[in-house]
């Protein structure tokens, strides 16, 4: 199951960002070479980031991003995590 992970950052965010980046990198290296993360970025509108992934459960998904640096460090202030349901490219329409 695919899963949208938004993490909105702090007010101290941008500060804090380039202190915890190569972790938190890292981090997303390890999931990707599972097979776990689809994408990944900043919004460029510097409210957060955007993380997609795949993961068998709700709880997998809790575990990653709540021991993420930059949710660990304060760089996220808000971590929301909502399931997804990919339908472009390669629709996958079974709910």
């Amino acid at each position: 199951m695919k899963f949208v992970i938004l993490g909105k950052d702090g007010p101290e965010g941008a500060q804090k960002r380039p202190l915890y980046r190569e972790a938190h990198l890292k981090r997303l290296e390890a999931w990707a070479q599972q097979g776990k993360v689809i994408l990944a970025g900043p919004l460029t509108d510097k409210i957060g980031s955007l993380i997609v992934v795949e993961a068998e459960s709700l709880e997998e998904v809790q575990a990653f991003a709540n021991n993420d640096p930059y949710a660990l460090h304060g760089v996220f202030q808000e971590v929301t995590i909502h399931p997804f349901l990919q339908v472009f490219p390669k629709a996958n329409l079974s709910l």
